[in-house]
């Protein structure tokens, strides 16, 4: 089993969900997130005043799946994302030694 998690951008997030239950996945954990990379962030003004927004707006998606769907599921999101400009985000990629499912017991691959 691989945990994948996706850092992206937050309007992309209904492309990305559809993306996903297109190859096969029935359940993604979503959260709101604020992070950076090379955008560093940005300048706003406010009431005149200018100030830099470290901090953008991000969601970050966690899926548990089989070895088997991992590429499809990788791909699925990174078409769905992609804009092509800076701050698309990151897809990571982690193994997963146990999987319990708490209301049934069901433990590995029958509990995701």
């Amino acid at each position: 089993m691989k945990k994948i998690e996706a850092i992206i951008k937050p309007f992309k997030l209904d492309e990305v969900k559809e993306a996903l239950q297109e190859v096969g996945l029935q359940g993604i954990t979503v959260t709101e997130a604020k992070g950076f990379g090379r955008q560093k962030g940005h300048a706003e003004l406010y009431r005149g005043a200018e100030y830099i927004v470290d901090f953008l707006p991000k969601v970050k998606i966690e899926i548990v799946i089989g070895d088997d769907l991992v590429e499809k599921a990788i791909d699925a999101i990174r078409r769905a994302a992609q804009t092509g400009r800076i701050g698309d985000g990151k897809i990571f990629v982690s193994n997963i030694e146990e999987a319990v499912r708490i209301r049934t017991g069901e433990s590995g691959l029958d509990a995701i």
